[in-house]
Parts: C-alpha cells; structure tokens; sequence
C-alpha cells in the first residue's frame, strides 16, 4: 500500500520557491513554515562561509593583512566603472563604520567590519553600495546580513595593482571625510590614535608587516601559497634550521585567516623594518626552493610540521 500524501514532502525544485516571509507557509506546499522548510536552506545559503573572499582579487594577501593584522592602513580600489572615482579602503573608519559618503563627495569603505554573510568581499561590496547612495557626509550604518549581490570581484578593476600606505594613526579620518568632525569622531581619534600598533610594510617582499607590541618586534607575513603546501615547506626548512629570519629571529606560528596563512616571527631587539629586508628577501628565496621540492619529507621534518601545526590559530 502507498503511503499516504499526508506529511509527504512536495518535490520541487529549490529556485522554482518564492521568497515569502518567514512566518508565512511555504510556497512549495509541505505545510510547513517558509522558515523551517525551504527558507533554512536559504538562510544557511546566505550565512555560507567564503574560504578565500579575496581569491581573485589584485593584492589579496594585503587585503587579508589589513582585514586583521594592520591596525591602521589604506588603500585605493580602481572600480570597474570607467566613470565611477576611485574608493579609498580603510582598515578602519571612525565609529566602526562600515562605509562613509565623504563630504567631498568620495566614498571611504572599512576593511575590518564584521558583516553577517559568511563572505567579506559580499559584505564590504555591500557597504561600498549602500555608502553610494547616500547624501556626501554620511556613513552607511548596515552591517547586517547583505543576502545575494555583487563582491568585490563584482566591482573592482582587478588589472590595476593596489598600493598600500601604512598610517602612524587615523588623521587620515579627517581628510575630506565629513563637514564637521564632531565630539564623538574626535573624541574616538584621540583614543585610537593612543592605541596604534607601530608598524611598516617591508618594500622587499609581499604582503610582510613589521610590528612593534610593547617591547617586542615581530614580522607578520601573509603568503599566498596553500597551506599544506607552506606547511611542508616549513618543515623542510626547520629541519635544516632554515626558518628563522636571521641572528636573534625565531619563528613562532601562524595565524589562518581568509583561507591563507600568516606566518609570525620575533625579531632580534630592536630590530626596525629596515634591518629585515635583506633577510626576508633571503627568506623569500629560501622557501621557494623548499616550496618546489616535491620529495618525501623526512622523518625529522615530519616531527616538525607536527610541530608547526600546533602553533596555528585562526582567526576571523
């Protein structure tokens, strides 16, 4: 005997169901609300984390770096609209906010605003839309979820190279950004101003920050390779005592973010960024000799990744 229709779930096709409220039944017919029927789907659709958000995009290990390692930076996005004027991309904007209409009419948008899509290329996108709309000298306050729409694939002239500009604090807020500062803006530059991490961006390699916390100097590096395949580089390195920076470096973990790794270094004291750019050029060259050795590793750099891998931590 058949099973009766009662309770039996409707076959149909996930874009042929409108998008109805999440109270309301769902179109497909199961009964049930949209929200606990085809609308979970969407909402874990919209909420999907993005492995590599900047995948694509001209300097993506800078902008991974700026999204959570730099405290204070900007750069340029060339957008694909020949008429459209270039937006000006800050770690940070006054307030948290995620975008601002200039009072010259520029737009600024935030690089370390958390949004709620699980892709911070959609969610910055979005932010840099919303800012557009609105009249020269106000921010766009919507972090929320952005649903379906462009990315910065979507937006930006990926032929042109970013340059980044490292800042010493935020008076760069102040540049063209709104009519009048107001208490709380300058209030909120003073205190971010005290609290900014001295850091450079070294010229000899890609995507690498020297920092100063307190009364320790390290390198953080951003690099583009996959991970299993720096981790195994790593471990060669290690094995033959290569994965340090130079006298009075040690090499301590990484960070994982945005799908890449960030490796960090302590560096000798007192060490400024100009003292590391030749090692970190030599380093540079070092891995990837080690990068392109397809060999076993051997039983030592095997204990070493394992080693390695421990001192991993992501971030978001």
């Amino acid at each position: 005997m058949g099973k009766s229709s009662k309770g039996r779930k409707a076959s149909v096709v996930e874009g042929d169901v409108a998008v109805v409220g999440p109270r309301e039944p769902c179109p497909c017919g199961s009964g049930r609300r949209y929200k606990a029927c085809h609308g979970r789907a969407a909402a874990r659709a919209e909420t999907a984390l993005i492995t590599r958000p900047f995948e694509g995009l001209p300097g993506e290990c800078d902008l991974v770096a700026l999204s959570v390692l730099v405290p204070a930076a900007t750069t340029t996005f060339t957008l694909k609209d020949a008429e459209a004027d270039p937006v000006l991309a800050a770690t940070l904007l006054p307030m948290a906010w995620p975008a601002l209409h200039r009072a010259d009419g520029k737009l600024m948008v935030g690089l370390q605003v958390t949004g709620g899509s699980g892709d911070p290329s959609r969610d910055i996108a979005a932010a840099l839309l919303d800012a557009r709309d609105l009249p020269a000298g106000t921010p766009a306050l919507n972090v929320g979820r952005p649903g379906p729409g462009p990315r910065l694939q979507d937006l930006l002239d990926t032929t042109v190279q970013l340059e980044i500009e490292v800042h010493a604090g935020f008076d760069y807020w102040l540049d063209g950004a709104i009519t009048d500062a107001g208490e709380d803006v300058t209030a909120a530059l003073g205190r971010v101003n005290e609290e900014v991490v001295p850091t450079a961006r070294l010229a000899s390699v890609e995507a690498a920050y020297w920092c100063r916390i307190g009364t320790k100097e390290h390198l953080r590096w951003v690099l583009p390779e996959t991970e299993d395949a720096l981790l195994d580089a790593f471990a060669r390195l290690a094995a033959d005592d290569q994965l340090g920076l130079g006298p009075g470096t040690k090499y301590i973990g990484c960070f994982r973010s945005h799908g890449l790794l960030a490796a960090v270094w302590d560096l000798a004291p007192g060490d400024e960024a100009d003292d590391i750019e030749e090692s970190a050029s030599a380093f540079r060259e070092r891995l990837d000799i080690a990068l392109a050795d397809d060999s076993p590793l051997s039983q030592e750099a095997r204990r070493l990744r394992t080693g390695i891998i421990s001192r991993q931590v992501t971030l978001r």
